[in-house]
Parts: C-alpha cells; sequence; structure tokens
C-alpha cells in the first residue's frame, strides 16, 4: 500500500474512533453504581449499569463463597468499591473480592458467613435507575416470625418480673436500713433476721394500665405494621431530600414499640431496616403469623405540591373511590418495578391470591378499622379527604386480615415534609394510630384461633 493510501486509511479508521462513544471502545458495559443492602432476611447486592449484563455462577465449599463471573465487563474503580461496602456486621457476606478473570470477563468471590440460597436476576430500566445485575442471598432455612414474636413477648414479661422485683427488693433493702438506723438512734437493738419483727409486708406489684387499654383476651393480639418502599426503592422524596423509606420506617418503629408496651398485643415489621420487600412477600409475612391486622405507613408525593393532609385507604372491589386514589394506587403498586422483584421465583398460589379480590367481610372490617384510626389522624392535622377512600393497592389484599394504608402526610408539600421530620408530629401520628387500632379492638373484640398464642 503507497503512503497515501496508508494515510487515507489511518485517518478513515481515526474518525471511525472518534465516532464511537466510551461504551464501544472498552468494549463493555460501564458501571454506573454499586449498593449493598444487608439485613437479617436476606443481603441484596446490586451493579447498576448503561448496557445489560449476563453472568454465571457457583457456589464453592471449603469455605463456603458465591463465585459470579460477570460478562462483558473490564475491572473497574467502580466495582473495587464493591469490597469496601461489604460492612463487619453483614449477616451473609463476610467479604468481597473482584478480579479480572479473563478479557471482558469479572469475577466476584463472596466469601459467606452461613448457608445461603442466592437468586441472581437482572432487572430492565425504570424510574431513575439503569440496567441492575441483582444478588439476593437469603437463608437456606428461614426463621419461623410467629415463633420469635411469642419469644420477644416471653421475654419482655421475664424482663418487666425481674424489674418488679429488683425494685420490691430495693425498696425492702431502704426499709431495713432505716429501720437500724432509727434503732441504734434510739439505743435499742434491731430485731434479729430471724425475727418475725424484721418481716416487712409483701407489697402488691404496682398495677400498669396497657398503653392501647383494652377488655381482657385470652390470646396474643398479633398487628403487622407495613412500612412501605426500603432498599433500592426510596419512595417519594421532598423537596429538601427527606426519603419516604426512612421516615415511614421510624413511624412503625416507634409504633411497635408502643403496641408492644402492651403484654397482650405483638406488632411484627414487615421490614425493621432499610431493604426491599415484594409487594406480595408484605402480605404472605402477614399472614405468617396470623395477623388479626394489617397497617401499611406510607408518606406520599402528588403531582401538585400544594397536596396536603393525610389519608387513609382500604381496599375497593369495584374501582377506586376518586381519580386521586387510583393514581396513587398505580404508583404504590409500582414499588415492585423500582425496588426490583425476581419474577422467575414467584409462588404461583401467593400470585393468584394476590390477583384474586378479598372477600367483602375483609374489606368492611377495613373500612371499620380505617374510620376508627382516620378520626384520631384528624385530631393531629389536616385530612386530604374526610373519609376513608378505597382503590386497588396490592398490599391490601389479603383476604382475611382487615387492612388499611396510612398516608401520613404528602412529603412532596414542603410544609408537611418539614412535619415528618418533627419528631413530636411522628409522636402525635403513632398516638393517633395507636388511638385508632385500640377503638377498633374496643367494638371488634379478636375472635379465637384454632391455635392460641
Amino acid at each position: 500500500m503507497s503512503s497515501p493510501s496508508r494515510r487515507d486509511a489511518l485517518r478513515a479508521m481515526g474518525a471511525l474512533a472518534l465516532g464511537l462513544g466510551t461504551r464501544e471502545l472498552a468494549f463493555g458495559a460501564a458501571i454506573v453504581a454499586v449498593r449493598v443492602w444487608p439485613a437479617d432476611e436476606y443481603t441484596r447486592v446490586t451493579i447498576e449499569s448503561d448496557a445489560p449484563l449476563s453472568e454465571k455462577h457457583f457456589l464453592a465449599e471449603n469455605p463456603s463463597r458465591l463465585v459470579i463471573d460477570v460478562d462483558g465487563l473490564e475491572l473497574s474503580p467502580q466495582l473495587r468499591e464493591l469490597v469496601g461496602k461489604v460492612k463487619a456486621d453483614d449477616p451473609f457476606i463476610a467479604g468481597v473480592r473482584v478480579g479480572q478473570s479473563q478479557p471482558r470477563i469479572v469475577r466476584l468471590v463472596l466469601d459467606l458467613k452461613q448457608p445461603t440460597a442466592p437468586q441472581l436476576f437482572t432487572l430492565a430500566p425504570v424510574a431513575a435507575y439503569r440496567h441492575r445485575l441483582v444478588f439476593d442471598l437469603h437463608p437456606v432455612h428461614e426463621a419461623d416470625p410467629l415463633l420469635a414474636l411469642i419469644r420477644d413477648k416471653e421475654q419482655a414479661e421475664a424482663k418487666a418480673a425481674q424489674a418488679v422485683q429488683d425494685s420490691l427488693g430495693e425498696f425492702i433493702g431502704r426499709m431495713n436500713s432505716a429501720v437500724a438506723a432509727a434503732s441504734a438512734a434510739a439505743g435499742t437493738v434491731p430485731p434479729s433476721p430471724g425475727s418475725s419483727a424484721n418481716v416487712l409486708p409483701v407489697l402488691p406489684a404496682p398495677v400498669v394500665p396497657p398503653v392501647l387499654g383494652q377488655a381482657k383476651i385470652d390470646r396474643l393480639v398479633v398487628i403487622a405494621l407495613d412500612p412501605g418502599h426500603g432498599g433500592e426503592d426510596p419512595g417519594a422524596i421532598g423537596p429538601s431530600g427527606l426519603r419516604e423509606k426512612d421516615v415511614v420506617l421510624a413511624i412503625a418503629m416507634l409504633l411497635r414499640d408502643r403496641i408492644n408496651a402492651n403484654p397482650s398485643m405483638r406488632a411484627m415489621l414487615t421490614r425493621d431496616a432499610d431493604f426491599f420487600v415484594p409487594l406480595h412477600e408484605r402480605v404472605k409475612k402477614a399472614r405468617r403469623v396470623q395477623a388479626d391486622l394489617f397497617v401499611s405507613i406510607h408518606a406520599d408525593a402528588f403531582l401538585n405540591p400544594e397536596a396536603r393532609g393525610a389519608s387513609v385507604f382500604a381496599l375497593s372491589q369495584s374501582g377506586a373511590s376518586s381519580s386521586a386514589a387510583r393514581w396513587m394506587a398505580n404508583r404504590e403498586n409500582a414499588a415492585d418495578l423500582v425496588g426490583g422483584v425476581n419474577v422467575a421465583v414467584k409462588d404461583e398460589t401467593v400470585m393468584r391470591a394476590m390477583l384474586d379480590m378479598s372477600t367483602t367481610a375483609q374489606i368492611k372490617d377495613s373500612l371499620k378499622l380505617g374510620g376508627e384510626v382516620l378520626g384520631q389522624i384528624g385530631k393531629v392535622g389536616k385530612l386530604h379527604k374526610g373519609s376513608v377512600e378505597q382503590a386497588g393497592f396490592a398490599v391490601l389484599k389479603a383476604p382475611d386480615i382487615p387492612s388499611i394504608l396510612v398516608e401520613s402526610a404528602f412529603i412532596s408539600n414542603p410544609g408537611e415534609e418539614a412535619k415528618l421530620r418533627d419528631p413530636d408530629y411522628r409522636a402525635q401520628l403513632v398516638d393517633a394510630l395507636a388511638t385508632g387500632i385500640q377503638r377498633y379492638f374496643a367494638r371488634n373484640p379478636p375472635l379465637a384461633r384454632s391455635r392460641q398464642l
């Protein structure tokens, strides 16, 4: 080839290179972000990229580890960040190693702390996310949530009994010291330890009124509290950056403590940390603990930032009660897309139950519960609407559990976002929710179970 021809060919190749983007030149996807979401229930690892990724994985033993080969990648600083994102208290991952095993193939090795059933899947772009490769590390043997509630109750009772005994012993000790001091001052000999004069009457333990006062029941009442969103799904975000998933978890944990102060009641949280729970799994959790009520807590956004006021929703069998209710239900039902659900492992029976409308009796009881709660919330602040609204919220479809969804405020409204940050407002809201639950049970005592708790 002559020199001019060679120069022309080089110019053409240079022009082609300039026309290619970074991704084409790198012959692979670019990493946007890596995230780790540890929780007792499962740990999720997410690799977000600007193009789809594919992987192959296998479990290895001695030591236990999950090996993942990701195709279409070159080792990058963003991938190396994954090593530092795994914390020492992660229940499943002891550490991460990252290396370039072959050209365009990156190998990730996750050292495991316990036997794990991994689920690996991809998610298409949605909302603010691009392509995601997700690793969910689940325990091989799941804990029994109902047994956990019973053990928690027994431990609380034992702790309370010990506190009473300690207080009584301290009181008797002070009384004996006072008697001894008075005897010494009077020049008399105090009674000997074995004499009847030294025996103080045993005082009864003080009676502490329950936080949620109600008629005596002969079994444990279980209330499922469902803080919306979590993990990959932040929910709505307020003007100053307050995230719905954070504020509703804080409210739910306060309400849990309030409910657990009653010895006859226990609250179960569908999530107690920042991780994602699919909608059908939230319902499944409530049914596993034989919940008497299901209360989903949210702080949604609306198209109009002027929208304000709390709302309470129940399920509908015949369409939404308003266009706003329909819009909000559609928004909440999209949580699985944002949070990331592995559709390949959805239980067919559970999915069928989620698609079936709940019974008329369940909706009737849900409206009663919603009315009691709405009446109490109305004493705390403005209501968006003065009656319980209805729409097709997927998370309310447990056919045998009265279920409501509470929109505590519009986080998209600057004034209401500020209220949601205020600990005093949160405490008032928890008082209203607790009182509403109390009033519901006062009028609708829980039925006996075939299995006493």
